[in-house]
């Protein structure tokens, strides 16, 4: 796997992991490469410092056996210590994830889950069918397009960041 900090032509900085070189420039040439600000599909690498992990250092932040500290084991907070080599998140990219997380938070708080009738529901309020009120949903993308199309007010939700990437 290979990293790559990325900028779109609006200028938002982020990074991506590819399986290899070849695949961001395949991935990029389909389109899929996009920028989770703005959606653009115009993006190009950054410059990048490498990250290389050096091994000699892993066998100085080993904690002793308990056999020779005479302990149970180490303590919780010795044994946290971040692996050789793990990314970690810039800045700009756990700013980002914060304010995700902050929007689910605001829609889940003041506005009713329907689940998988998202997109009747939003129909039903948009023809006045039913009374408007807030909702969230589940929609492919598929039918939040044909929703957008008919004039639906819809918001495509980002999906919440996983806090182990």
């Amino acid at each position: 796997m290979i990293r790559y900090a990325l900028v779109c032509d609006q200028a938002h900085d982020f990074e991506s992991w590819f399986p290899s070189g070849n695949a961001f420039e395949e991935q990029r040439a389909r389109g899929l490469v996009e920028c989770p600000v703005c959606g653009s599909a115009k993006v190009e690498k950054r410059l990048m410092a490498p990250a290389i992990a050096r091994h000699d250092r892993a066998a100085q932040t080993l904690p002793a056996p308990a056999a020779e500290t005479g302990q149970q084991g180490p303590a919780p907070a010795e044994s946290a210590t971040p692996a050789e080599g793990m990314a970690l998140l810039g800045e700009r990219e756990q700013a980002l994830r914060a304010m995700i997380r902050e929007i689910h938070a605001h829609v889940t708080r003041n506005a009713e889950n329907v689940g998988g009738s998202f997109v009747t529901e939003a129909r039903r309020m948009h023809y006045g069918e039913v009374q408007e009120r807030p909702i969230y949903g589940e929609a492919s993308p598929d039918e939040a397009r044909e929703l957008i199309e008919e004039g639906v007010p819809v918001q495509p939700l980002p999906g919440l960041p996983d806090d182990r990437n």
